[in-house]
């Protein structure tokens, strides 16, 4: 199997090709804007990937790559503009670059262009990728909505945060990987276990980027750091706080996420002590290290050669031990 920068930079040399260069330009500069910002393209990476495993033929992998790539941008623009976010990738958000209506009408159009690309494959193919992807398509929603919701609740539990986190994030890197496996025509006992693989690693991803959003170098990462605590979002890291901590942690904690009139550095530093104090910081890392192993136990049922299931343990583990 190729190595994961090649993949990335064969993905990349097909999404130059997407032809995005389309009247009226107010509409698609957005899409194309959004589509260059960069980033790792791990989703659709994961898609080819594993097309690759199965022994299939990764250029056929390449329009369900793109969709998925698409749908996942498409979604940035929107959680941006809920989120009243001013950077994506160290770079301005669409809404701010352009301004909220274009923002919302892009993100449409980039939907919709998702599931064209399905379009390219035959009948069958392209009815379980639809199916697959409408149904990714519905629970990324619901999650987005969980997120929504948990802001202005005061009591949000783990069990929540975690289904919020699973339909937000980790189902579509969970469908990424499905959908490799559908391109591939592999079984689809093996297709399930796909998805098991991919979902269990976007719950220790999304985990980890909650970490690095607390916790990480705002040069590094590319988004402003303390932006979730800053939207009074209940994360892990916050839920694990008030789990753990002492009734003077849980109380100073509840009072900072209720009080919007703080400068916003002051907010950020000292829920970030109240964080290490209370050892949520720690616990964060270990729920990370557990859904990690719980994707590596399943790939090890997938019915892939051995070198393949290293490659693709490689790549979770490069992903848990990222700085950006």
């Amino acid at each position: 199997m190729q190595a994961i920068v090649e993949y990335q930079n064969q993905f990349s040399e097909f999404l130059n090709t997407y032809n995005v260069e389309r009247e009226p330009k107010n509409l698609y500069q957005p899409i194309k804007y959004i589509l260059n910002l960069g980033g790792k393209r791990l989703r659709p990476v994961l898609t080819l990937m594993t097309t690759a495993c199965f022994d299939g033929d990764v250029d056929r992998a390449m329009d369900a790559a793109l969709a998925v790539e698409v749908f996942h941008n498409f979604s940035l623009i929107h959680d941006d503009i809920m989120d009243a976010a001013p950077l994506r990738r160290g770079q301005e958000t669409v809404h701010e670059k352009w301004d909220l209506n274009t923002g919302i009408l892009s993100g449409d159009a980039m939907l919709i262009r998702a599931y064209q690309l399905f379009e390219n494959y035959p009948p069958e193919t392209f009815r379980e990728l639809a199916k697959l992807f409408s149904k990714t398509a519905l629970e990324v929603c619901e999650g987005q909505q969980y997120d929504i919701d948990f802001e202005t609740r005061l009591q949000v539990s783990i069990p929540e945060y975690l289904k919020m986190i699973e339909c937000k994030t980790a189902v579509l890197v969970g469908a990424a990987m499905q959908m490799g496996a559908i391109v591939a025509n592999a079984p689809i006992e093996d297709q399930v276990r796909c998805y098991d693989f991919g979902k269990n690693l976007g719950i220790a991803f999304q985990l980890q980027d909650d970490y690095l959003d607390a916790f990480g170098n705002p040069e590094i990462f590319g988004k402003q750091v303390g932006g979730d605590i800053l939207e009074n979002k209940k994360t892990y890291l916050f839920l694990k706080a008030i789990e753990n901590g002492s009734p003077e942690v849980r109380t100073e904690l509840t009072q900072l996420f209720q009080n919007n009139a703080l400068k916003p550095e002051n907010k950020v530093s000292k829920t970030l002590e109240l964080f290490v104090r209370s050892e949520a910081n720690i616990a964060t890392k270990a729920a990370i290290s557990f859904y990690t192993k719980a994707a590596f136990d399943v790939l090890e049922t997938i019915n892939i050669s051995g070198p393949n299931k290293q490659i693709l343990k490689d790549f979770g583990t490069e992903l848990m031990t990222r700085d950006v």
